[in-house]
């Protein structure tokens, strides 16, 4: 593996201001990833694993400390990392093939080759017969696979993924949960999944390279 830090959390918190106080998210976070690795930060619903993904991402600004991508300092929404969110979030009226060309089309780099290297994921991870559906047409599984698709078709440096098995059901959930870890590896990812099912997470015990608990803030 190559051990070339990625990230770097350094005492991060966040605070949200609203007008009944001050409500502390996150609470002096520190955390390096590494090139390649499979991260899971498990912890109870409200603790801020979502936040600390939108502050990696950019989509907040910290109260206090820093976020680092590849020794830099993040400064806003950043087009090397890849976000899949807890809802597929795929339009009903395009194709599948239309919905993992999207983040293509917003960054302005579709075309001839990256629109093969999708079809070429379709093809790999089972969906190449499907491209022309629809979402509906689609099982619960497939769906997210096709989200996972979408999120890799920019090729970027780092995904994050927040819990995005939620709305499956238990059985589908941890079969997709290995099937989407054995993705990530195969294509050599480095990611960082957040989730409050502790059975979630361990049934992809072998893909994963680092377990972080989070808890409250005090």
């Amino acid at each position: 593996m190559n051990y070339k830090k990625i990230v770097e959390i350094n005492n991060l918190s966040v605070i949200y201001h609203t007008l009944k106080g001050e409500t502390k998210a996150i609470d002096n976070i520190s955390l390096d990833i590494h090139h390649g690795e499979i991260v899971v930060l498990v912890g109870p619903s409200g603790c801020g694993k979502s936040t600390l993904l939108s502050a990696i991402a950019g989509l907040l600004t910290p109260s206090n400390g820093k976020v680092l991508l590849n020794g830099k300092q993040t400064n806003g929404i950043n087009k090397n990392i890849g976000y899949m969110f807890q809802k597929d979030y795929l339009f009903e009226w395009r194709t599948i093939l239309e919905n993992t060309l999207i983040g293509l089309e917003i960054q302005k780099k579709l075309n001839d080759k990256s629109k093969a290297f999708v079809e070429k994921l379709l093809n790999t991870y089972g969906l190449g017969d499907f491209k022309y559906y629809y979402p509906h047409q689609l099982s619960g599984g497939m769906r997210q696979r096709v989200s996972l698709i979408r999120t890799l078709a920019t090729n970027p440096e780092l995904l994050l993924l927040d819990e995005p098995f939620s709305a499956l059901d238990y059985q589908t959930r941890l079969a997709i949960s290995d099937e989407i870890g054995s993705i990530l590896k195969k294509e050599k990812k480095t990611a960082i999944m957040v989730t409050h099912d502790i059975a979630e997470a361990i049934s992809s015990i072998w893909l994963i390279n680092k377990f972080v608990q989070i808890n409250y803030p005090d």
